[in-house]
């Protein structure tokens, strides 16, 4: 894949600005609406699985699951023929509609960054669902979430979300990027974690699902606000990923139960009444996070702090708010004192601990590479940089 040349900036005769073109705005939300309607899909097939059991390939959860990955996948593909066609047609394409065009398969496509990516996670999505049902054939339908077709599949939806992420960032100048990019990285927090169940069978020194949740929630909170420079972003995330929390922890439960009736199915003999899966796996105190990074941030920029270090500090801080506050999370769940990271029962202080080494650690990375994520976002549309200003 080649880079295309930057477009001219716009004006009489040149490409029009991306927040005037519906087609920009109408490609950029139809992918966030396919990475939420996957989002919601999953936490409600959990539940299922949790709740009732019996499964089938065409479930109403696995159809959502998988209509979400086709929405974003169709609409990425259409994004890309249209930069191609109007490449073709000698009109440069406008980096902020969907990030910095490349050449692919030697220049037969020209396919915005964000949709490229968006684009190729759905189409691995729906492969690896091939997968999936061609695994089930053999050994039958399984509940579990670390069978390798379930793995291949959270990966796909995860760079699916990746895409629409660099999507919005491409078109941060513009009001609806800036929003778009505050929706859709929460989404991606919400669900890359999951990927880390691969490594749940194996014996770790420590909870991969902990270690998961730590590090992406601080990386992507850091990385949102370093990108838009602009105040409260990392509040205003926490903020959309605790609505996201409420929303899926009253509908999964429900969606199943009105689900399970209508098809005649009873729920599990002996159900307790338990949160629901996956929005319990999301850090419940985010936002407290989000004001100890946002605080430190203000902070180091005031006194002229070394940009090298300021992210490994901030992301340091935020990994042990977060690592801390799922201890006392699980607590508020589950009871008891807390599980160790091989699941042990453990005493409250080597709990606390393990969990605040675990968070300077895992903060401190996500902080470095935040930083650096958020270069590549910004790289990607750097005229951004000095419109709608």
């Amino acid at each position: 894949m080649d880079p295309v040349p930057a477009p001219a900036p716009a004006g009489p005769g040149g490409p029009a600005p991306s927040d005037r073109l519906p087609a920009a705005v109408a490609g950029a939300y139809t992918v966030l609406a396919g990475t939420l309607l996957s989002t919601v899909g999953l936490s409600w097939d959990v539940q299922w699985h949790i709740e009732v059991g019996p499964d089938t390939f065409f479930t109403l959860p696995h159809l959502l699951l998988y209509s979400g990955s086709a929405i974003a996948g169709i609409a990425g593909l259409v994004m890309v023929l249209r930069a191609t066609f109007a490449q073709r047609a000698g009109r440069p394409a406008d980096p902020a509609a969907g990030g910095s065009p490349v050449r692919v398969l030697g220049g037969t496509f020209t396919a915005p960054l964000g949709y490229l990516v968006a684009g190729t996670g759905g189409a691995l999505f729906l492969l690896y669902g091939l997968l999936d049902l061609w695994w089930h054939s053999l050994y039958g339908f399984d509940a579990v979430q670390d069978s390798p077709p379930h793995v291949a599949l959270f990966i796909s939806i995860s760079l699916t979300m990746v895409g629409s992420v660099i999507v919005f960032a491409a078109a941060r100048a513009r009001r609806w990027g800036r929003i778009g990019l505050i929706v859709s990285i929460p989404v991606l927090m919400t669900f890359a974690p999951i990927t880390t169940y691969a490594f749940q069978r194996m014996p770790l020194p420590i909870d991969p699902r902990l270690a998961g949740t730590v590090f992406f929630a601080v990386c992507f909170v850091l990385m949102g606000a370093i990108t838009l420079r602009h105040r409260r972003v990392a509040l205003s995330i926490a903020v959309v990923l605790g609505a996201m929390q409420l929303f899926l922890w009253w509908f999964s439960p429900w969606a199943a139960r009105v689900y399970a009736d209508y098809v005649g199915l009873p729920l599990r003999d002996n159900l307790r009444e338990m949160a629901p899966v996956l929005p319990a796996g999301i850090p419940m105190f985010m936002l407290a996070a989000a004001l100890v990074m946002e605080g430190l941030l203000r902070l180091g920029r005031g006194r002229g702090w070394s940009a090298r270090r300021l992210p490994q500090l901030v992301g340091a801080a935020g990994g042990v708010v977060v690592s801390l506050s799922m201890l006392v999370q699980t607590s508020m769940l589950r009871g008891g004192m807390g599980r160790g990271p091989m699941g042990q029962a453990t005493t409250s202080a080597t709990t606390v601990l393990i969990d605040v080494v675990l968070g300077l650690a895992l903060g401190a990375l996500a902080g470095y590479l935040a930083a650096r994520f958020a270069v590549l976002l910004r790289l990607n549309t750097p005229a951004a940089d000095q419109e709608g200003r």
